[in-house]
């Protein structure tokens, strides 16, 4: 399927699920667009573009692209960047979107180079931190349009501004924030069938509308095909500022491509296929490009819209593409309802959307997780929120690094050695293995884990256990050459427990050791997701317990 560029088998169910993702895309897009200081058009010019063209050339058939809230909190912080060299956007556009063009660029020559085989190497306490700070920059940056008032562009500044904000807020501004948000969220308890995204901003909007608020509002938005800002892309940047537009090009290639490639796994457990990761990265990069050569801003894959694109009924890339091509149809006949939408009802949407992007799971294992790895985290949070989007990222994986240097140092001195996870193609059984392995070996299998379980290992593993279990009953981890597991590779043991749980193979865990075992007990995975009587301490009882749970099945 990922090898056409369309195919009709599915065309209902595909128009379904693309009108559905638009209609859930069209409230942030807009929304994205003004948190990204280029105004709401920006947000849906990216939205069509990226919509549509990294559906047809990328490499997952159900993904819905557009607008997300990291590529645009990065946008924003190069927009602040961008006005504040040059003292205004209209002199700053012409950095903007070349920044944006050359991000799309490097997201091709990625794709091309087989980069996303090396998107997997980057530590989850980095991913976790960075997420949850651009989830924070977008609540804090959100704070005063919420109450009817402008806001600075940086968090620091709005921190520092906040008394202005209890002697100015505007009453009828708040009233309709708040009013978002309550909807937003109770009223997927009536039903599911209308996203409450939409629901909230046209109810709020007509409220506003129709007492006649005094409130701060959208205002005219261009109707009718955008014009080409090629000329504007490649003129008038001063000279000093090329190290900012490379810059602020790489970190969005790399956010946008992981970002991409972390939805796409979620739609391949969804859809139990397996996306093409190179194509999918060369899709979006020729998506970015266009949005840039329009003056949009970038995008990458959207989990939400892919999600309920894949819940309507969407099957080929024919439904992300109706999805772009609803929000095209948006700006050519409908532009001018947008003109009344309150500022502050988009920031009743874009607040909870900063809610769902803080990474609670690994916040909430902050003080049961590895300390290195609970360091970083934070670092890279605080970073992120206050400081350089950039340097957070390149901070946090060079201090991972020297951490696991340091791990695997110590472990050198004890006498353990570094290895490699072994593939499960070449895996032979071990010698005390054999006897159960050739009564069971079709109804079981029995994966060996040689050396740290860390950040390097874990996609891998994750993808070798994907593709071998597919017809087992049972997996055994043998466990005997594990000294430790960061936090990367406990949540990589727990995704691979959770997903073969669900599809009714049962998980055995052999002979762990000490830390292994308290990080697995620390956020619960044993017992919650591994029972008790699935933990032994040496493979001959595991044996023994399984053929009776097999020969019973």
């Amino acid at each position: 399927m990922a090898s056409k560029i369309l195919d009709f088998s599915n065309l209902k169910g595909d128009f379904t699920g693309g009108l559905v993702a638009g209609i859930v895309a069209l409230p942030l897009a807009l929304a994205f667009g003004v948190q990204s200081g280029m105004g709401a058009i920006a947000g849906l010019y990216g939205a069509i573009m990226v919509g549509i063209f990294a559906a047809i050339f990328g490499g997952t058939s159900t993904q819905a692209s557009g607008p997300t809230g990291p590529m645009t909190v990065v946008s924003a912080a190069l927009v602040a960047a961008a006005i504040q060299m040059t003292g205004s956007l209209e002199s700053a556009m012409g950095i903007i979107l070349l920044s944006f063009f050359l991000g799309g660029v490097l997201q091709i020559v990625f794709g091309l180079m087989n980069i996303a085989g090396y998107v997997k190497y980057f530590p989850y306490p980095v991913v976790s931190g960075f997420m949850s700070g651009v989830g924070l920059i977008i609540i804090i940056l959100q704070i005063f349009p919420f109450m009817g008032l402008s806001s600075a562009k940086s968090t620091f500044l709005v921190l520092q501004d906040l008394p202005r904000l209890f002697a100015e807020f505007n009453i009828y501004a708040l009233t309709l924030g708040v009013l978002t948000v309550l909807i937003y969220y109770v009223f997927p308890y009536i039903t599911k069938a209308i996203p409450s995204a939409l629901v909230a901003l046209v109810v709020a909007t007509l409220v506003s509308y129709f007492v006649g608020w005094d409130v701060p509002i959208i205002g005219e938005i261009p109707s009718g095909i955008p014009d080409l800002q090629i000329k504007t892309m490649f003129t008038n940047i001063p000279a000093e500022a090329y190290s900012m537009i490379f810059e602020y090009a790489a970190v969005l290639a790399v956010l946008g491509s992981i970002d991409s490639l972390l939805t796409s796994v979620i739609a391949d457990n969804m859809t139990k296929t397996r996306h093409n990761s190179n194509r999918e990265l060369i899709g979006q990069g020729i998506g970015n490009m266009l949005a840039a050569m329009i003056g949009g801003i970038p995008g990458a894959g959207a989990t939400k819209g892919t999600v309920v694109n894949i819940n309507a009924g969407g099957r080929t890339r024919i439904s992300g593409a109706i999805h772009g091509l609803l929000l095209l149809g948006v700006l050519l006949g409908l532009g001018w309802l947008a003109a009344h939408i309150p500022l502050s009802v988009l920031a009743g949407l874009l607040i909870p959307i900063g809610f769902k992007i803080i990474d609670t799971k690994g916040l909430k294992h902050l003080f049961k997780v590895p300390k290195a790895d609970a360091v970083v985290l934070v670092l890279v949070l605080l970073i992120t929120t206050f400081g350089s989007l950039i340097q957070a990222v390149g901070i946090g994986v060079v201090l991972a690094c020297i951490l696991f240097m340091k791990k695997a140092s110590d472990l050198g001195e004890k006498g353990i050695v570094m290895e490699s996870i072994a593939d499960l193609k070449d895996e032979k059984p071990w010698q005390d293995e054999l006897p159960f392995y050739e009564l069971y070996k079709n109804k079981v299998l029995i994966k060996h884990l040689n050396g740290p379980l860390f950040f390097g290992y874990t996609t891998h593993l994750k993808n070798q256990v994907a593709d071998m279990s597919k017809d087992i009953e049972v997996l055994i981890i043998r466990m005997d050459q594990v000294p430790l597991i960061d936090q990367s590779g406990l949540y990589a043991l727990e995704d691979i427990v959770f997903d073969l749980e669900l599809n009714g193979v049962q998980v055995y865990f052999v002979n762990l050791q000490e830390q292994p075992m308290d990080m697995l007990r620390s956020i619960d995975i044993i017992p919650d997701l591994v029972h008790e009587s699935h933990i032994f301490a040496n493979v001959k009882d595991a044996f023994a317990y399984i053929k009776n749970v097999v020969s019973t099945r």
